[in-house]
């Protein structure tokens, strides 16, 4: 099967947070509150892709009640933050809603994504991913974490099943 054969058959999106979602840069505040950067394009392909059907999860090992927050405004209710095993996660949700791996795009960006980018049916990460990931990825988008390879995936797929569209109503907001 083609790359581009892949990428039509996801009707699953997985993401890591750090690294992916952000661009991996922790502000530190004298408080101690930890504040990250996410980008506005990614979250509006993120709702569009909610919006027609397809399924998003977020899978995490650190924790943010500020993602948290801005992925339910997004849409996004599968979120599993501080998950030390990524895949069992995964697999379980495959069972419960009857999802083979096949359709799952997983996008990590570093070592604790190892075992994720082995079970997804479509491994990809960002531009500035470590070595080992890269090395598994089938697919190596041209942005890095945090500026834009989240939207150039979910925009790739959806263009491929004829789902991507101009969409007003939407805001990524």
């Amino acid at each position: 099967m083609s790359l581009l054969e892949r990428f039509k058959e996801i009707t699953t999106f997985v993401f890591d947070v750090d690294g992916v979602l952000t661009d991996g840069t922790l502000w530190i505040h004298d408080d101690g509150e930890m504040v990250r950067r996410m980008n506005i394009k990614d979250g509006y392909a993120l709702q569009l892709a909610i919006k027609k059907g397809y399924r998003i999860l977020v899978i995490s090992g650190g924790t943010s009640a500020a993602v948290v927050h801005r992925l339910a405004k997004l849409g996004v209710r599968d979120v599993f933050m501080q998950v030390e095993q990524k895949t069992g996660v995964l697999q379980d949700y495959c069972a419960n809603h009857h999802i083979t791996t096949s359709e799952v795009l997983f996008m990590g960006d570093d070592i604790p994504d190892y075992g994720m980018m082995q079970l997804a049916g479509l491994a990809c990460a960002p531009a500035d991913a470590v070595a080992e990931i890269k090395q598994l990825a089938q697919y190596i988008s041209p942005f890095a974490g945090g500026h834009g390879c989240v939207r150039e995936v979910i925009e790739k797929v959806m263009k491929l099943r004829g789902d991507w569209a101009i969409d007003t109503s939407v805001s990524s907001k």
